[in-house]
């Protein structure tokens, strides 16, 4: 049904719907046996790489790839082009994570196996999303009429990017808690519709359904002391739950 997943905006309420469905479902099997999936994370990742491999191991497949540019011969030069074009013929589907944004776009077009984006920069992460939106289900029975707090790096937080963007498909309420140089980008702020608000302190969305809790993103800045200034500028605790 999915030839790839590279943004959340590839998946319509429908495809959500039939996700969910087939999670609910989904039994112990050994639907990948005989495939191999690749992963090529240029960036340092733990859970979202570990979870994709244990995920292919329990369907019977298995796994090859690297964890960080400076093992493969990205060290020597070597495009993303070239890069996928050669892991193509040794896997049958690709998972990348990579510091710029649309790489994984542009590496799909480059092979025919499937690409899963698995993080590209502070664009987005959609296979997240597509997990947080299952988790809201799951746990709350619902998704239409939520108000859900998204809080910390919004604008460079990638995860929060996508699940904005996939909640336009629910009638929820959006609000968006970070301190002034960390707001949601206006660029995609402006594809979003329906009940957006502003805050700049937790404690003024306690109320809330969902408290959606992301990390100052220390790569993405190029000022250290900025970072310093800003890392526990957002932090839910004890006290505040």
């Amino acid at each position: 049904m999915f030839q790839r997943c590279i943004s959340i905006s590839d998946f319509s309420r429908e495809d959500f719907d039939y996700i969910f469905k087939k999670a609910d479902g989904m039994k112990p099997c050994r639907s990948c046996a005989g495939k191999i999936m690749a992963t090529l994370f240029y960036e340092p990742s733990t859970r979202t790489r570990l979870s994709f491999e244990s995920a292919m191991l329990r369907l019977g497949g298995s796994t090859i790839g690297f964890a960080g540019a400076e093992t493969s011969s990205v060290k020597k030069g070597e495009s993303v082009a070239d890069t996928v074009r050669t892991v193509e013929k040794y896997a049958d589907i690709i998972v990348m994570r990579h510091p710029i944004e649309g790489t994984a776009k542009a590496a799909s077009n480059y092979v025919s196996v499937p690409i899963i984006n698995a993080g590209d920069g502070g664009h987005e992460h959609p296979t997240q999303t597509l997990l947080d939106l299952y988790t809201i289900k799951k746990e709350l029975g619902k998704i239409d009429g939520l108000k859900i707090a998204l809080c910390g790096d919004l604008k460079y937080g990638r995860t929060v990017h996508s699940l904005a963007s996939a909640l336009q498909h629910y009638d929820v309420e959006l609000r968006f808690v970070s301190p002034e140089q960390l707001r949601f980008p206006s660029d995609l702020r402006t594809k979003l519709n329906g009940k957006l608000s502003d805050y700049v302190n937790l404690s003024e969305v306690l109320d809330s359904d969902v408290i959606y809790m992301t990390r100052i993103q220390k790569e993405r800045f190029g000022d250290e002391t900025e970072y310093e200034k800003l890392r526990r500028s957002c932090i839910l605790t004890k006290d505040l739950a």
